[in-house]
């Protein structure tokens, strides 16, 4: 498959489109089979004992699957999330940045799978895993700005 973005033109887009979020995350590298995408933790994303929350770390899984479908497809601001199974596997390292690394199985004409392996940066075990699915907008589909 044939990457049509990268990593500095996917960071524009999210600062672009989605501000809400651009500064919680940022892509590091993208290839042919891949994105790794860096959650760059903050105070709001840690729970009581000072670990990496739940659903900061589904949120890290499903725009690491965003971005490695947009990696493919090109910047295409409504593609949406159809469904996730995500597996918490061990405890986050504290006062560390988490790194998703997002690769593409399947990519179709409407539906993209992906799979996501989270780690607390400087370690080798993953804390999580994620199989994402997202629905790709209709050609000519997408917000005017995107």
């Amino acid at each position: 498959m044939t990457v049509v973005m990268d990593a500095a033109q996917m960071n524009a887009f999210l600062g672009k489109v989605f501000l809400e979020v651009a500064d919680e995350f940022r892509v590091e590298e993208v290839t042919e089979t891949g994105v790794t995408l860096r959650l760059l933790v903050q105070n709001r994303h840690l729970r009581p004992g000072g670990t990496v929350s739940g659903p900061a770390m589904f949120g890290l899984a499903d725009v690491a699957a965003y971005m490695v479908t947009l990696a493919h497809i090109g910047p295409r601001a409504l593609a949406v999330t159809t469904n996730c199974s995500i597996d918490f596997m061990r405890k986050p390292a504290a006062g560390v940045d988490l790194l998703a690394y997002g690769r593409l199985l399947k990519l179709g004409k409407t539906l993209s799978v992906s799979d996501v392996l989270i780690y607390s940066e400087g370690t080798d075990k993953p804390v999580a895993r994620a199989s994402l699915t997202y629905a790709i907008p209709p050609a000519g589909v997408d917000l005017p700005h995107a």
